[in-house]
């Protein structure tokens, strides 16, 4: 699904692009891929703790 200001994905959705990357790359992330697991890491690491904040 294509992101809006109004949608974020998931955690679980952020992960399973970040697996699905690793896939394609086949665990040998070039700099591009590379910037763009970085930034599907951050936003992972932020769903999470977003998760946490409202199970609390």
């Amino acid at each position: 699904m294509p992101e809006t200001p109004d949608t974020k994905p998931s955690a679980v959705e952020l992960n399973q692009r970040i697996r699905d990357l690793m896939l394609r790359s086949g665990g040998r992330l070039s700099g591009q891929q590379r910037a763009e697991y970085q930034l599907l890491l951050s936003r992972w690491a932020a769903a999470v703790r977003e998760d946490i904040v409202t199970a609390a």
